[in-house]
């Protein structure tokens, strides 16, 4: 890298050559960088309308700024840390994403129905049998009452979330 320092920078030519290349009408280019705007779940689904993603993966000490001055239309961190490269981070906005196009679940409706659509963890879930190592299924599951498992589910949503990121219920 010009001015030194540890580590090796992914040069401009072949990134922005790789980019052109697959490049369309309607393509969205996103850099993976931990410098980036936090993905979340409001941003997987305004990611899931584009047409063309491509996503620019950095790798040793990142890219060089002039692709992403010339080609990037935004960056976007999955977190606090850093990684050894944006592949990870790819596969994780692809999967967050995927879930909000059409088709890609088996029932349209679940993704309205996960944690942080609501601003909240989901309740926890259980199948059969009703007994597992001395555990029971709760009994409001296992009766007919929508509207009490409803209720039931909330609560146990909201417990959750608030012992493990109560930040959440403060928004």
């Amino acid at each position: 890298p010009f001015g030194g320092g540890p580590g090796m920078v992914m040069m401009a030519g072949p990134c922005v050559r790789a980019i052109r290349n697959v490049k369309r009408e309607g393509s969205h280019v996103i850099h993976l960088s931990p410098q980036g705007k936090k993905l979340t779940a409001a941003k997987a689904r305004a990611l899931a309308d584009h047409s063309h993603l491509i996503l620019l993966c950095g790798h040793y000490e990142g890219v060089d700024e002039r692709v992403i001055e010339a080609e990037v239309d935004e960056e976007i961190s999955i977190g606090d840390y850093v990684l050894t490269n944006g592949c990870a981070a790819a596969i994780v906005l692809i999967d967050a994403l995927c879930r909000f196009v059409p088709g890609v679940l088996g029932h349209d409706e679940a993704a309205n129905a996960d944690s942080f659509e609501e601003g909240i963890f989901e309740g926890p879930q259980y199948t059969r049998p009703i007994e597992f190592e001395n555990r029971v299924v709760p009994p409001v599951l296992r009766g007919r009452n929508h509207q009490e498992i409803k209720k039931w589910r909330h609560a146990q949503a909201l417990r959750k979330t608030e012992s493990v990121r109560p930040e959440l219920l403060k928004k």
